[in-house]
């Protein structure tokens, strides 16, 4: 089992930043790649970015490349989205997933929203 629990959700401006993390605990988390989903109201859930827990290996939508930066601090056991000059459409709720790859999930975190204002 995989506990996972988000936070660091806000109302922001366009083009401030935002810090989410992701903090996981179970026996198994660090056999699976972190991965951050969002939804936004009346849309499917998409994949954001995802990162393993060793190496080096990111993945981006190409939506968010450039903009945000997904990290982790492994003594912390927490996975960290750093959002840059956010849009309005980055407004929706974000999930933090552990999945067998980037994209997938097994277990979902409860989420968090973030609202960007024009």
């Amino acid at each position: 089992q995989v506990q996972l629990v988000e936070s660091g959700g806000g109302l922001v401006q366009a083009g401030e930043s935002l810090r989410l993390s992701c903090a996981a605990s179970g026996p198994t988390f660090r056999n699976y790649v972190m991965n951050w989903f969002r939804q936004a109201p009346g849309k499917e859930r998409e994949f954001v970015a995802g990162i393993r827990w060793t190496g080096v290996t990111t993945s981006y939508s190409d939506s968010v490349k450039g903009r945000f930066t997904i990290s982790r601090d492994n003594a912390k056991n927490t996975v960290y989205l750093q959002m840059n000059s956010l849009k309005p459409e980055d407004t929706a709720v974000y999930y933090c997933a552990a999945g067998s790859i980037f994209r997938s999930y097994a277990y979902w975190g409860q989420g968090t929203q973030v609202t960007v204002s024009s």
